[in-house]
């Protein structure tokens, strides 16, 4: 398997993977699947684009010619908060977990991050009670900074939104 940043021409196979992942987990983003599948190619496209005006990426892990999960970084463009990155849009299809795709996804994108001039650290949001997902996060070096009740509304409830960070020179430290 194969963790790379996803280009345009990985577009439609991203789009569709995301799909999968709204509609199967509508409590884990704030998108819904009808306001993305609502969206243009092009704007897939663009999300996947490098160049100077790029303020994200997006990893995939590939094996063979198959997306098996993604994981993106969106980074800060004003001045007072240029250190922090934000990891979103993480998904690996229930049928692929516990195979180490997602420590592979989101080690990636934190090793990323690292490289880049000023940014100290990454963060996230995980649907309060995705255990599975929360460890996840803590194992690669996320420690929890509070809670977002009533964060993002579904089927007629709410869920609560656990936000995360990772200090990417302590993380560092604790590699060597």
């Amino acid at each position: 398997m194969n963790v790379q940043r996803l280009s345009p021409q990985h577009a439609t196979a991203y789009r569709a993977l995301m799909l999968e992942a709204y509609a199967a987990h509508p409590d884990a983003f704030t998108s819904t699947v009808g306001e993305r599948a609502a969206l243009p190619m092009p704007w897939w496209e663009a999300r996947l684009a490098e160049g100077a005006a790029a303020r994200e990426v997006v990893f995939g892990a590939i094996e063979g010619s198959s997306l098996q999960g993604v994981a993106g970084l969106s980074f800060e463009s004003r001045e007072k908060a240029r250190h922090k990155a934000t990891l979103f849009g993480m998904y690996v299809p229930a049928v692929l977990r516990g195979r180490g795709v997602g420590r592979r996804l989101v080690t990636r994108a934190l090793d990323y991050a690292r490289m880049q001039p000023g940014v100290s650290l990454v963060q996230l949001t995980v649907t309060h009670g995705n255990v599975a997902a929360e460890a996840l996060y803590r194992r690669c070096g996320f420690i929890e900074f509070g809670l977002e009740p009533l964060a993002v509304a579904v089927d007629g409830g709410f869920v609560s939104k656990l936000h995360m960070w990772c200090d990417l020179r302590a993380a560092e430290a604790r590699r060597d």
